[in-house]
């Protein structure tokens, strides 16, 4: 039996294919996967890329607590509404491109974790190094993106900015997704990466 989100996502995946990316939402399998890959205990402020119609979200919720700042990103009018009404705790905004900035006039200076389902490499070159730069600026040094993709066609790309600790595959998924563990690399990684770059 399909259900009203799915058929929602289902509608607006024809709709704008290169912005949902998937024909259903994610499935449990891979937002547990996403889920166990965050040390919960040092997350004070995170975000959430892509939150669609809180597939991911709803296994969020429990890990934090009363005091962690947790903003939701979706461009989605219906659905970002819908993740309003159902998280009205948590910080809605549409555009990831001007995290940064929301951030800011929400007083946040550092997010400890970003769990991204955007379809990075769907998006034109300009959108996702926009994005891939906000969430550089945005994550704290050693902090973590927790990324989904369907295919390693981004793999080049994260390496430009962060570790890439490990890709697992989540194949009980609709596509099979992978799932990227990536750090941001700390001032000294960056300084010794900068040298190795100069020879």
């Amino acid at each position: 039996m399909i259900s009203n989100q799915q058929l929602m996502f289902l509608r607006k995946f024809i709709q704008n294919p290169k912005q949902i990316g998937s024909i259903i939402p994610s499935s449990r399998f891979l937002a547990r996967k996403m889920i166990q890959a965050v040390s919960w205990r040092e997350v004070h402020a995170i975000a959430e890329l892509g939150s669609g119609t809180g597939a991911i979200t709803r296994f969020i919720q429990p890990q934090i607590d009363n005091a962690s700042k947790v903003f939701l990103f979706e461009l989605d009018d219906i659905m970002r509404r819908n993740l309003k009404e159902s998280y009205p705790q948590f910080i809605c905004h549409s555009n990831a491109c001007n995290m940064n900035s929301i951030m800011n006039q929400h007083g946040i200076d550092q997010l400890d974790c970003i769990i991204s389902g955007l379809p990075f490499f769907t998006f034109e070159n300009e959108v996702r190094e926009t994005l891939l730069h906000q969430i550089t600026n945005a994550l704290k040094p050693g902090g973590y993106l927790v990324a989904f993709q369907y295919s390693l066609q981004m793999k080049k790309h994260l390496l430009d900015h962060f570790v890439i600790e490990k890709i697992d595959l989540v194949p009980f998924n609709i596509p099979p997704a992978f799932v990227y563990v990536c750090r941001k690399r700390d001032d000294g990684e960056m300084d010794n990466r900068r040298s190795r770059s100069i020879v």
